[in-house]
């Protein structure tokens, strides 16, 4: 389980990649109850949950974008049935998915890359928020089986 404040994205990647330098404040997923709270100053432009389940099911991973928004209180699942969010001065992003992927774009046609919600929220945001690419030199986080990916329990 991770969350991730995404202030650029990386097009040409998938998973956490795609969004490019993130802030990472961190969740604990051994802990079935937490909160996290996040700055309202220099906020990024949106801000993404993500959650694995074991053993590993694509169709029950666990996502939701989020915004910060004054006032506002929001409490569901994070697309899935099991992880309940609770959001107080914030609000979830809706309408992104696979149709958020550009029809002429190339990596489009890979089934990595397609069905990658990451990616399609990475889309949603360049489209709807106008997010600037990850600098060149940007250093993409570790790969899962290198410890930066928690799964949760």
């Amino acid at each position: 389980m991770w969350l991730a404040g995404i202030r650029d994205i990386a097009l040409d990647q998938h998973c956490l990649r795609a969004f490019g330098q993130p802030d990472r404040p961190r969740v604990d997923p051994a802990r079935r109850n937490q909160t996290v709270n996040l700055s309202v100053a220099n906020p990024p432009l949106a801000w993404y949950l993500c959650a694995l389940p074991i053993p590993w099911n694509w169709a029950a991973n666990a996502h939701l974008a989020f915004e910060p928004a004054a006032g506002e209180h929001w409490e569901g699942p994070a697309l899935v049935p099991g992880l309940l969010v609770s959001l107080t001065n914030a609000r979830p992003i809706t309408g992104w998915g696979e149709h958020s992927i550009p029809e002429d774009e190339p990596l489009r046609r890979s089934m990595r890359y397609r069905t990658c919600r990451n990616y399609q929220f990475a889309w949603w945001l360049r489209q709807n928020r106008n997010a600037p690419d990850a600098p060149p030199e940007y250093v993409p986080p570790r790969r899962p089986d290198e410890g930066e990916q928690m799964s949760l329990l």
